[in-house]
């Protein structure tokens, strides 16, 4: 919503234009290697505001507000539950994977992904998806070039990989541009 606050004095007007950005994050964290701490899990947020949860232990993908628990199907639950298990799935290969490569096999390793988008009612849109490994930027999607980027040497061969799979750079370009918008603004209706 645009609000346009005036301020009237005797010989000037000030006007601000006030643009209201949400967004829509989802954040995966896998662990290896940390007692007391699920291997996997998920958090939703819309305007920095936890909507959905999951991890490894419980296995269950679960509403975080009440809004989202009374204007979700229940079918709704069971189809994230099922999202979220195959991405610990892919998330717990990740972490070999990674691990291996940069010859870390010992020892607490982590992966991280931040994904999703920010819209504002002018329409203009920002989507992201980013790795982290061990709490250092691993690879990152430039959106504009629908290109890889990798911060540190070690992600080239994961950057030269996702680069050249055209199906997930559409998807993910689809994903992060149209269908996180579509979710934001019914999220932000609600």
């Amino acid at each position: 919503m645009n609000e346009r606050l005036t301020r009237d004095t005797h010989w000037r007007t000030i006007t601000l234009w006030i643009n209201l950005t949400h967004s829509l994050r989802y954040f995966y964290t896998a662990s290896r290697g940390i007692p007391s701490f699920p291997e996997f899990v998920t958090v939703g947020m819309v305007d920095e505001q936890p909507i959905s949860y999951y991890d490894s232990n419980q296995k269950r993908e679960v509403p975080k507000q009440e809004w989202m628990k009374q204007n979700e199907e229940p079918d709704y639950w069971e189809r994230q539950t099922q999202i979220s298990i195959a991405a610990e799935q892919r998330f717990k290969a990740s972490i070999d994977s990674v691990s291996q490569r940069l010859n870390q096999t010992q020892g607490p390793h982590i992966v991280q992904n931040l994904y999703g988008c920010e819209w504002d009612e002018t329409g203009d849109v920002h989507g992201f998806n980013q790795f982290g490994y061990n709490g250092e930027d691993y690879i990152v999607f430039n959106l504009e070039t629908e290109t890889w980027i990798a911060p540190r040497s070690e992600a080239v061969i994961t950057k030269m990989k996702w680069d050249r799979d055209e199906t997930r750079i559409q998807v993910d370009k689809n994903y992060l541009t149209h269908t996180c918008v579509d979710w934001l603004r019914k999220y932000i209706k609600d």
